[in-house]
């Protein structure tokens, strides 16, 4: 399992670039395979797949690991965040199989977002998609609420699709009912790729941005501010140094 990180070349970590290159054959969902096409060697075998087809490619990477083939299943982002390798390690304990699986962790989506944002996850915080093709919307709420309650900073992945639009607005009402209007809010779209799009909000306002599967949003906590372009959420070292 090859985390390959946000998207940009430079941004795939050494230890993915050689797992990468070791393999006999590398699967992955088309889109991800793009981004590392320059790193693909010509005679590998490369195995992608559309969107929605995880548990397909889980299996057929199995199945070549199986038989005595080295493979890298990509993925984008860190595979352990809301990613494959859990899938992974299920099909592999219900099938018993005795494929040794290693999983090279990448960049995740909310540390390239919070870097390019600036410093937002300086004190705790949580993720939490939006998604609820597998987790009742119910538990969601319950989540949203919680780290809105507890003054979280928080990360929501998965705002937005075409069929799921509805989902942000409601999150973002439950975030105001625990959250100053004014709170920052940090939106990144495409991170570290050609067409990354990087806007500053606050939780009044930031419906009024595009928002999309490509999307990490990044809500503040109470004390998180914006200077200079940059959102910052302190870690206390002021109260307790006088900075």
């Amino acid at each position: 399992m090859v985390g390959t990180g946000p998207g940009a070349l430079d941004l795939v970590t050494p230890r993915a670039r050689r797992a990468i290159g070791e393999a006999d054959v590398v699967v992955g969902y088309r889109t991800y395979l793009d981004l590392v096409r320059d790193i693909l060697s010509p005679d590998q075998e490369v195995l992608s797949s559309a969107m929605m087809q995880e548990i397909d490619r889980c299996r057929k990477a199995l199945d070549l690991a199986e038989g005595g083939k080295t493979v890298a299943l990509v993925c984008g982002g860190d595979p352990g965040i809301y990613a494959m390798a859990g899938l992974v390690y299920e099909l592999a304990f219900g099938n018993g199989s005795g494929v040794e699986i290693d999983i090279i962790p990448g960049i995740a989506a909310l540390n390239s977002c919070a870097a390019i944002l600036g410093a937002p996850l300086m004190h705790d915080f949580a993720a939490i998609s939006l998604s609820d093709l597998m987790t009742p919307w119910e538990v969601i709420e319950k989540r949203l609420a919680a780290a809105a309650m507890a003054d979280f900073v928080t990360v929501v992945y998965n705002p937005r699709s075409k069929k799921r639009t509805t989902q942000i607005v409601r999150a973002r009402e439950i975030m105001l009912e625990h959250r100053d209007p004014a709170t920052p809010v940090g939106i990144v779209s495409g991170a570290t790729r050609p067409h990354e799009c990087v806007r500053l909000a606050s939780l009044a306002s930031m419906l009024e941005h595009e928002i999309n599967m490509q999307t990490t949003i990044i809500i503040g906590n109470s004390a998180t501010f914006v200077r200079n372009g940059r959102m910052v959420t302190p870690r206390g070292y002021g109260d307790k140094y006088g900075l």
